[in-house]
């Protein structure tokens, strides 16, 4: 099958650092190129990758040296893809709904991959305008906000098998991966690290829109000798960091769509400790992969009991569920389903 996949530009495919959509871009790509597949990737020129590359600017735009528009870039993409359009059976998007109205006019079959949150008030218009723009969900807790969306399915992300070492031994210290901002939970985490005396550390970035948020809320708190921030981390580090790990801490307050990072310790054999919101229930197994828990008193008590997780059992349900070739598989069926006029016609789900 020819397969484009579509990339947003903030971030190289794979990131350097930081970038949940762009990662799983490039472990798809990858995949689908292992299993024989003709992709064409259009990212930014300073993507890596087994496919046939397409770019229309020659770095990542949020590291970049210089300051870019993003719409302006994004436009050229779009306007690029287009054009060769015709060259695929199936173009995948993983750019939003950008293309939406351009590919009203188009004959090649497309569908996009939702990878954000999607309860923001404006969307539903957005959705219930394009109901003939097949989307794909990461969860089913995700697409709740939007039932009058065109849904093709729901795919799980993954991440390849061997991307990450099983680490049989618990470590001593919190993991915090991701982001600092208020919905991803980094002030509870710290809380939890305190009153447990167990040291955490924090390995996220900071976008410039939550700097003052760390500057009031959590800048202070680094000086304590329980918690370390790293900043960003690449594969590596981040492999290490999760695998030494005692436990993962997600305690979020948003409708989280997936949560890559608690398949990333599950692929350590690290469990997680997580807030019941959003895609947590769909990825997590309570009692086998860590806790799911509601409050910090719950937290609490799920640190004392963290130790009778079987980390072979973490690790056995990240081989079962969220592998890379998973992944692919099931959009693969989405493809064929979608190529499929008699088959296409009847996905819709509301």
């Amino acid at each position: 099958m020819k397969i484009a996949q579509v990339s947003p530009l903030f971030e190289s495919v794979p990131p350097r650092t930081y970038g949940g959509t762009e990662r799983i871009v490039h472990y798809l790509t990858e995949e689908l190129v292992h299993q024989g597949h003709e992709v064409t990737l259009f990212a930014s020129g300073d993507s890596q990758t087994s496919a046939e590359l397409r770019s229309v600017t020659p770095e990542a735009l949020r590291l970049g040296n210089k300051c870019r528009d993003v719409m302006t870039w994004h436009t050229l993409q779009l306007a690029t893809v287009a054009q060769e359009a015709e060259d695929y059976d199936i173009i995948h998007f993983h750019t939003d709904f950008f293309h939406f109205p351009l590919w009203r006019q188009m004959y090649v079959p497309q569908v996009t991959t939702l990878h954000g949150r999607l309860d923001l008030p404006d969307l539903p218009a957005v959705y219930t305008e394009f109901q003939d723009m097949s989307v794909i969900s990461i969860s089913d807790s995700q697409r709740l906000p939007l039932p009058m969306a065109y849904w093709a399915g729901t795919v799980y992300n993954g991440t390849p098998k061997d991307l990450y070492d099983f680490e049989s031994k618990a470590g001593s210290y919190f993991a915090f991966l991701g982001r600092i901002s208020p919905e991803k939970g980094v002030e509870v985490a710290i809380k939890i690290a305190l009153q447990t005396g167990v040291p955490l550390k924090i390995a996220a970035k900071i976008d410039s829109f939550d700097q003052p948020y760390f500057d009031t809320c959590i800048r202070r708190q680094l000086e304590h000798p329980l918690i370390e921030y790293i900043g960003e981390v690449n594969e590596h580090e981040k492999n290490e960091l999760l695998g030494g790990a005692l436990a993962l801490l997600f305690p979020i307050d948003w409708p989280e769509p997936f949560g890559l990072v608690m398949i990333e310790a599950m692929a350590c054999g690290t469990p997680v400790i997580a807030y019941r919101h959003g895609s947590v229930p769909e990825v997590m197994a309570d009692g086998v992969t860590g806790y799911i828990v509601a409050n910090l008193d719950e937290a609490l008590a799920a640190v004392e009991r963290i130790e009778a997780i079987d980390r072979r059992a973490c690790r056995r349900h990240f081989e079962n569920y969220f592998t890379a070739q998973h992944m692919a598989e099931d959009y693969l069926q989405i493809y064929d389903a979608q190529t499929d006029p008699h088959i296409a016609s009847h996905l819709a789900v509301g």
